[in-house]
């Protein structure tokens, strides 16, 4: 089995154009943006979108991973800055501001994925690696219930997403009261 090569630094740099903006298509459009008007927008051409995403599939995997990435980097690079339970807390809240921003998208580019692709699973994955860090440091430390799980943690902010849309206002006070409940209780 042999390794793909390693992009060089042009092809790079037009990959994560096309992602950003076809993001930002995507967010405004909808999964039906025009994929002719991406590259436009990328300020690439119509061959340079297709070589990096041979179908629209292609595309929505690329900007869904790129999103899942970098919510669960977050994760790490909050430990490694805040106490963990500060670090929880920063991360839930980043949750489910990103489920409540983009949740009409991430819908739409989950509905069209496959969900048995290799693209959805590592996003699990990534997700379950990254609640599971913050957690396990929280609960080390004695800050969060033992019994909280990782996919807990996932779950909550996605309910916590849902019924901040049916009242925006209470949102804040729902996520506070949530992130109470997670700590530890003193015996």
């Amino acid at each position: 089995m042999t390794t793909p090569r390693p992009m060089r630094a042009d092809a790079r740099r037009n990959y994560e154009r096309i992602v950003a903006t076809a993001k930002a298509a995507f967010l405004e459009h909808g999964p039906d943006a025009p994929l002719d008007d991406i590259a436009r927008r990328a300020e690439v051409g119509a061959g340079t979108l297709y070589r990096h995403f041979p179908s629209r599939e292609a595309l929505m995997e690329a900007v869904y991973r790129t999103d899942i990435e970098t919510l669960s980097a977050l994760a790490y690079e909050l430990l490694d800055h805040h106490p963990p339970e500060q670090a929880l807390r920063a991360w839930m809240r980043a949750q489910v501001a990103y489920a409540r921003e983009k949740r009409g998208l991430a819908t739409a580019l989950k509905a069209a994925m496959d969900k048995e692709s290799e693209v959805f699973a590592l996003c699990k994955t990534i997700m379950s690696d990254a609640a599971a860090a913050v957690l396990k440091a929280g609960q080390e430390t004695g800050d969060i219930r033992p019994e909280v799980q990782p996919r807990d943690l996932l779950l909550l902010a996605h309910g916590l997403a849902m019924a901040g849309d049916a009242e925006p206002s209470s949102s804040e006070r729902m996520l506070t009261i949530t992130l109470d409940g997670l700590k530890a209780q003193p015996t």
